[in-house]
């Protein structure tokens, strides 16, 4: 539905399909794996992949069909190898989904675009950015192109935003501006560079202009975009370069061994490995083995400066927005928007017409992205993720913090007290599907002694109220997306009062300004922790409360 607005857009603005360029990020496999924005079951998904490929072949040559992600995997805990093996496991599935709906290779190929994380280990980054152009275009020979273009590996890249930190937020510059070079140094053809204050809320426009000129800097001051592959020949590169190359090929061998990416992720293998890596590299953080200037090593002992940050008032948008649509719907053609809504319905039942077509007829005549989205929804159904959590990852990493004993030493206190664990429910409450943090907290805590319950993504309010309730939780963990607290905590606690349970202890995580906490206590939050939290000490800090 988005690339139908975006087309009829521009056909209201009198340019044609084939003069629009530009890249749609419909990366589905991705979003079962870790990103968890999915509607519908794999297999429709995979269908409306299909129909992408097939109209912007035929009607929209210089639009980049897909966007095949990495980013996210490497964002929810993924190492360098991980991200790229899965992600190239992900392409060659699309591959096989356009040739199956009766495409040639050459057909769409060449406007395939991959999207990778950039994190701090630098020559590591650029190894895998040269691995995977070696890799992608062996993969690709067993489909006999006949264009060169079809075995190019095209890349977006885009900057850490996991490896930014709350605490002294400067230091964030220095290492964007890293992370940005091995990007370049690596052949991207395109870079996002990452603010300075993102990992406390929603960057600013002053904060945004920073990180825009780190990537203009290097592509116009330093001479680095002059030369192609500028670290060739490098003793540690090339090395490492075949590292990879070996390394990603087993778990690729493992994909194709399982029948394909889709079965791998109905299997959860790759969701499992990553969030084993996640837990390992949070343990290794926590313990100290693992350093992040300001946060586990040269800790500042001075005050924080407080940076200006933007805040977003979430109720006037809402409002705004709302009544944008009513005035849409009542201003339209009712009996037209029916019959095309019937006409998606039945197109996605049946399999029968390209769903993307549909779209951009029923974008013409005003039908919004919720009725088009229900619409197949309605034909295809509603997936529901199977929701589980891995547990002794942590604690077999965790030797060497100092807290980890005291925290599981409390919890057996509190048992001993109650007779029966601290039980916590760990949710992400909004439309945010970035579940690394609350899976590494639920995975920690987990093995700190405490029962966890994972509640699923995208919950309301009313929902988190009513299941930890039925759960007969002690302590409720909630997260949201960046500039969502101010709304949805105070509703969950308002909810738990309505059921009487405002017994419950509640713990804030996640993006949040400084300047906000106040407002979060006075509504009910017990404890904040934002990102840079040891989880162990956290775990002491709420259990001593509880305990006291």
């Amino acid at each position: 539905p988005i690339l139908a607005f975006y087309i009829v857009a521009a056909e209201e603005q009198g340019v044609s399909q084939d003069k629009l360029s530009g890249t749609i990020q419909n990366d589905i496999l991705k979003e079962f794996m870790v990103r968890n924005t999915y509607i519908y079951p794999p297999t429709p998904s995979m269908k409306i992949i299909a129909d992408i490929f097939e109209y912007t072949s035929k009607h929209i040559p210089k639009f980049n069909s897909i966007s095949i992600s990495g980013y996210h995997m490497q964002e929810a805990g993924a190492t360098p190898v991980l991200e790229m093996a899965y992600t190239l496991a992900d392409g060659l599935e699309y591959v096989r989904t356009g040739i199956k709906a009766g495409m040639k290779i050459d057909d769409f190929a060449p406007r395939l675009s991959f999207f990778w994380a950039i994190g701090m280990n630098h020559f590591m980054e650029i190894a895998k950015m040269r691995a995977a152009r070696y890799i992608w275009a062996n993969l690709l020979t067993q489909f006999n192109p006949q264009n060169q273009k079809s075995l190019a590996l095209r890349t977006h890249s885009q900057t850490s935003g996991w490896s930014l930190t709350e605490q002294e937020p400067f230091n964030n510059i220095t290492r964007t501006a890293i992370e940005a070079l091995s990007s370049a140094l690596g052949g991207t053809q395109s870079l996002h560079t990452n603010a300075l204050d993102e990992a406390i809320a929603l960057p600013t426009d002053y904060s945004a202009k920073i990180a825009r000129n780190t990537q203009i800097i290097l592509q116009q001051e330093s001479g680095i975009c002059d030369v192609v592959d500028p670290m060739g020949g490098s003793h540690l590169v090339e090395s490492l370069t075949q590292q990879m190359i070996d390394e990603a090929m087993k778990f690729i061998d493992e994909v194709e061994k399982e029948g394909g990416m889709t079965k791998a992720i109905e299997a959860g293998i790759p969701k499992m490995r990553i969030e084993e890596a996640a837990a390992k590299k949070q343990a290794k953080i926590d313990s100290g083995e693992e350093f992040i200037i300001g946060v586990n090593s040269f800790k500042s002992t001075q005050k924080q400066m407080e940076l200006e940050i933007l805040d977003i008032d979430n109720s006037e948008v809402r409002r705004k927005q709302i009544e944008r649509l009513q005035q849409i719907k009542t201003t339209r053609d009712a009996e037209n928007v029916s019959e095309i809504i019937i006409k998606l319905k039945e197109a996605a039942r049946t399999g029968n017409g390209n769903l993307l077509e549909i779209c951009i007829e029923a974008a013409r005549r005003r039908v919004t992205l919720g009725e088009m989205s229900d619409a197949m929804e309605e034909s295809f159904g509603r997936y529901k993720a199977n929701i589980r959590t891995i547990q002794g990852v942590y604690a077999m990493n965790a030797s060497k913090n100092e807290y980890f004993e005291k925290a599981v030493a409390l919890t057996q206190k509190f048992e001993d007290e109650e007779g029966r664990r601290p039980r916590i429910m760990v949710v992400k409450m909004g439309q945010d599907g970035h579940d690394r943090g609350a899976k590494v907290v639920a995975t920690a805590f987990a093995d700190m002694g405490f029962d966890v319950d994972v509640a699923p993504l995208f919950q309301t309010p009313e929902e988190v109220a009513r299941q930890a309730v039925e759960n007969d939780i002690h302590i409720l963990g909630v997260s949201s997306l960046a500039a969502g607290h101010k709304t949805l905590v105070p509703q969950v606690v308002e909810e738990l009062k309505k059921l009487g349970a405002d017994d419950i202890t509640i713990v804030v995580g996640g993006v949040i300004p400084q300047q906000d906490y106040d407002f979060l206590y006075q509504n009910g939050a017990d404890h904040i922790f934002g990102p840079g939290t040891n989880l162990p000490k956290s775990a002491c800090e709420i259990l001593e409360k509880i305990l006291d």
